[in-house]
Formats: C-alpha cells, sequence, structure tokens
C-alpha cells in the first residue's frame, strides 16, 4: 500500500518454508553531505524477527532507493530471490514522488563519486 511518503509491503507465509515480512518504508527530503536527498526508515518485521534500519541517499541516488532497501531486508532474513519489485506499481508510484520532491528530472547527471 503506497501514500506519499510511505509504502507498506506484506506477505504471510503460506507454505512452511516461505518467508513472511510485514516492511514500511519511510522517506523524507533531507540534507546530505552532498546537498538534497532522501532520508529513508526501513521498519517491520521479516519472519518474525524486528527491522529497524535507516539511510539517506544523496539526491542523484535516491531513485535506487530499491536496491538498498533489498539489501537490508537480505541482511535481516529475507531470501535474495525475493522480489520486492512486485508490488503491482507501488514501487512506480514510490519512484515518481521521490522524483517529485527531489525536483528530479529524466536525464539529470549523477556523481561520479558516488558511484565508487
Amino acid at each position: 500500500m503506497f501514500e506519499p511518503g510511505h509504502l507498506h509491503i506484506a506477505r504471510p507465509a503460506l507454505q512452511p518454508d516461505d518467508v513472511s515480512y510485514d516492511l514500511h518504508i519511510r522517506y523524507e527530503v533531507s540534507q546530505t553531505d552532498s546537498g538534497p536527498g532522501m532520508h529513508f526508515t526501513l521498519k517491520g518485521d521479516i519472519k518474525g524477527t524486528a527491522v529497524n534500519e535507516s539511510f539517506d541517499l544523496p539526491k542523484d541516488l535516491a531513485y535506487n532507493f530499491a536496491s538498498d532497501v533489498s539489501r537490508l531486508a537480505e541482511k535481516h532474513g529475507l531470501p535474495k530471490n525475493t522480489d520486492l519489485h512486485e508490488m503491482h506499481g507501488q514501487y512506480d508510484a514510490m519512484f515518481e514522488d521521490i522524483r517529485d520532491q527531489l525536483d528530479m528530472k529524466s536525464g539529470d547527471p549523477v556523481k561520479p563519486e558516488h558511484l565508487e
């Protein structure tokens, strides 16, 4: 379920070997070391274990939030083959909201130092 500034994704375990998760991704414009960016918070649980992580991304990398969310979720037990992107357009709505909040345009450059 998406609303600006918040994405809630959940999946119950349907089989004994399934992994359940209930995660809230919240985000807001913030000031990073290199200027405007986004502050993200990932809270909820994976397999009944609490998750509470946060991270910041500069404006030019904020569109790549899904990679960081997946990495953190895997750190807390979500299998690597779990596809959090299949949220029926909810990630797309979040992506567009982030672009709008940061006034990002297609073709905006990425700072080379952020790729290191």
